[in-house]
């Protein structure tokens, strides 16, 4: 191990930062999502393969974590950012270049692999910076920060993809990212205290691999923001053929269904914030999940019933929102709480189950769009039900043991 010299870094900032590169998640997937029916329809391509852009750029996040994790703790996470981003910048200049859609999936992949830089970095910095309990709050506020973006980002997308066409709100994305690797350049510094010399050995790696795998806390938080995401991708991923195709909504229109959605999310932040005060971390998440399956259920509910009618269906998104809202900040938090030393790389474990769990929902919802609600009510139900057991059973038991006495096997992954 080396010890490095750190610069100050303020919490205000620290959120800020946070927010800045988490948000490029949402902006990556939710500015493009009102103009998948006209991409698809310019571009003359299958139902499969417009879901590729999204599924095969998860698979990319997921599997990219895997080799920025140890890269951040092994040479610092200033480093990673900054190359993860000037890759995200070129990739999404790609995108909206691209000439044919496998021209994009190819894209869309290359995003995924910059987008896992900055993301498991985000998480990483958090644990660097704070104690499991205090990150929680902070990433509170940054999810807040997230929140925000992804409120805007569909207004955004469906505003440019009715006035000027598909390729805007993916020029879009390239923006965004441009003024996050300027902002992340100027003002924010290495965060990671003492760099691990080991991190990139395959026999240490392996070893520390399996010790975060085997610990009981990790597995209850990663299987909950996994869980809470499946749900939440499918909406990303399916919503717009449904709001749009169902419920007739024009593109413009959709942007701003989704941004009451996102609304929801944000609110669901500022409510975890109270519950955390209240509750603690696993405390918060049992409540939180009475939302997530009221909305989950409702949305079943209505596609069982083959509802057309656009309030209710925008009623349960809008609860299973709020109670992703409590899940993701707390369930970020929890993940890389009992690895002071390792976070980088259970950040990137965490970061990869998720995605191939969205990975898994893409290529599903690829065959099951029938042009009916039921495929993304049920989906719905069921990632609804997935998260309330995990945060009701694995969660309550084993959610707050961040000691070395809760890691069993796992002890010396926080040597």
């Amino acid at each position: 191990m080396t010890t490095d010299r750190l610069s100050p870094l303020s919490p205000a900032l620290a959120a800020l930062a946070i927010a800045l590169l988490l948000g490029l998640q949402p902006v990556t997937t939710d500015l493009y999502l009102p103009a998948l029916p006209l991409l698809r329809a310019q571009l003359g391509a299958s139902m499969p393969a417009v879901q590729l852009t999204m599924s095969l750029l998860l698979l990319a996040f997921g599997a990219g974590q895997l080799v920025a994790g140890p890269l951040s703790d092994r040479f610092g996470r200033r480093p990673v950012l900054l190359g993860g981003l000037v890759l995200h910048v070129a990739a999404s200049l790609a995108c909206a270049a691209a000439p044919h859609i496998e021209a994009l999936i190819v894209a869309r992949t290359v995003q995924g692999l910059g987008l896992a830089a900055c993301v498991v970095c985000a998480r990483a910095m958090v644990r660097d910076l704070y104690e499991p309990a205090q990150g929680a709050h902070v990433m509170t506020w940054a999810m807040s920060g997230l929140g925000v973006m992804a409120l805007v980002a569909p207004l955004a997308g469906g505003w440019l993809a009715a006035r000027i066409g598909w390729r805007a709100p993916l020029g879009g994305v390239a923006a965004v990212a441009g003024v996050a690797l300027v902002v992340i350049a100027w003002r924010v510094p290495e965060t990671l205290g003492r760099r691990d010399a080991d991190a990139l050995r395959l026999r240490p790696l392996v070893r520390t691999l399996g010790q975060v795998l085997r610990h009981r806390t990790f597995r209850a938080w990663a299987g909950l923001v996994s869980a809470t995401y499946g749900g939440l991708f499918l909406m990303l991923a399916g919503s717009s053929f449904v709001y749009m195709g169902v419920l007739g909504l024009d593109a413009a229109g959709y942007g701003v269904a989704l941004a009451s959605a996102s609304l929801a999310y944000l609110g669901g932040t500022f409510w975890c914030r109270r519950l955390l005060r209240r509750h603690g971390l696993a405390g918060a998440v049992r409540r939180g999940a009475a939302c997530t399956l009221a909305g989950g259920l409702g949305m079943a509910a209505l596609g069982l019933a083959g509802s057309t009618q656009l309030l209710p269906v925008l009623a349960a998104h809008w609860l299973y929102n709020i109670g992703h809202g409590v899940h993701q900040p707390c369930g970020q938090a929890g993940a890389v709480g009992p690895f002071p030393r390792t976070a980088g790389l259970a950040s990137a474990l965490a970061g990869c189950v998720l995605a191939a769990v969205a990975f898994g929902v893409g290529l599903w919802l690829g065959q099951a769009l029938d042009g009916t609600l039921q495929p993304l009510g049920l989906g719905l139900g069921f990632w609804a039900v997935v998260t309330a057991l995990i945060a009701w059973t694995w969660v309550r038991r084993d959610g707050e043991r961040f000691g070395p006495a809760a890691a069993g096997a796992a002890a010396p992954a926080a040597r």
